[in-house]
């Protein structure tokens, strides 16, 4: 007897729903092994990977805060996910968004106007969405695969940030650092509890999922999104401009990295470095995967990405493990992820083998 795969008639639906929590749950088996052959102790290295980070207020309070631009992120690419435009290069949206904020904090430096923070968030949303306006002028222009430019352009963004802070931009009282000034409270975003870190930002990356959510599943344009994605020759026989899609699916994308960026600068960080992100570019792929690109999913799905950063950093500190302990998590999730999906079109099927009769010579 042996195993094979065995295409489904249809999708299962079941299976589409149940597999980002086998992903995550292979993820938790995986871990305790691999704490075992680091030598730690499992329980202990579980407990402070996932329980310790968010054992208080204040550590809830973070887990919210990391994932709040996750959320942004990963409900923006899910829009264009959804209609097969693949942009993977939010990482230099975010980028690309926190300059044009820190840009706008700068040049009203020491100003106490109102409208300073939300100009910072017009400007986030722009220089993400002018960042992504590239990949989708080649795509529609070109036929161009937005793959590779929107990835390539992460690196241009890195150089351009780090020449800011490290020349025009630099903090002239910050003994040689590269980073800018401190913003001043008119750009910062307001605290949303007391004696944590949480701010306005969550309540924006809130915002953004029931958008999201509206868009994708209440709206023409989503519906047109959807169809787009799923048949390309049913869409252009309706009438639904492809073109049309690509700038959607791209702009709505880069505009949500463009906020996360600028939450960022005006959030936890308070100022632009050249460490403005961890990551969350690339992480938000993942999140936007294993939520099924759905607003709802993402959000939970960020949640989790959320808890593998900060497990990330207690791990370093509690277990004396390397700070690459978090993205190896990371891929071990999305491994686990596109394992669980095969058999979203596949069954498991046991085959026996017959024997055939041997003739026997006279």
């Amino acid at each position: 007897m042996r195993l094979r795969l065995e295409a489904r008639a249809e999708p299962s639906r079941l299976m589409g729903w149940l597999s980002p929590s086998i992903a995550a749950a292979l993820t938790i088996v995986a871990g305790f092994i691999l704490f075992s052959a680091l030598g730690k102790n499992p329980l202990q290295a579980f407990y402070t990977f996932f329980i310790y980070p968010i054992r208080d207020l204040n550590g809830v309070a973070e887990l919210l805060l990391k994932a709040s631009p996750l959320m942004l992120i990963g409900v923006g690419l899910a829009c264009g996910y959804r209609a097969n435009v693949w942009n993977i290069g939010a990482e230099g949206q975010l980028v690309l968004g926190a300059i044009f904020a820190s840009g706008v904090a700068l040049q009203f430096h020491g100003s106490e106007s109102r409208l300073v923070l939300p100009a910072m968030i017009l400007a986030g949303a722009a220089g993400g969405m002018s960042w992504a306006a590239i990949p989708a002028f080649l795509r529609t222009r070109f036929n161009t695969n937005e793959i590779l430019t929107s990835l390539m352009l992460v690196y241009v963004d890195n150089f351009l940030l780090s020449w800011l802070v490290h020349e025009p931009w630099r903090d002239p009282e910050g003994f040689n650092f590269p980073q800018t000034k401190q913003f001043t409270e008119s750009a910062l975003y307001p605290m949303l509890i007391e004696g944590t870190r949480l701010n306005l930002g969550f309540l924006i990356a809130l915002a953004a999922v029931a958008f999201g959510y509206v868009l994708l599943n209440r709206s023409f344009i989503g519906f047109q999104l959807r169809v787009a994605g799923l048949a390309g020759a049913a869409a252009k026989y309706a009438g639904f401009n492809a073109k049309r899609m690509v700038w959607l699916g791209m702009l709505i994308g880069g505009a949500c990295a463009g906020l996360a960026g600028m939450g960022e600068v005006a959030g936890p960080i308070g100022q632009l470095l050249p460490s403005v992100s961890p990551g969350y570019g690339f992480a938000a792929i993942i999140v936007a995967f294993v939520g099924r690109l759905h607003p709802i999913g993402i959000f939970l799905a960020s949640l989790l990405m959320s808890l593998l950063y900060l497990g990330g950093e207690a791990a370093q500190m509690g277990l004396n493990l390397p700070s690459a302990i978090t993205g190896l998590f990371q891929g071990l999730l999305l491994f686990f992820l596109l394992g669980s999906d095969v058999f979203i079109d596949y069954r498991v099927k046991l085959v026996r083998h017959i024997a055939l009769p041997v003739a026997v010579s006279s």
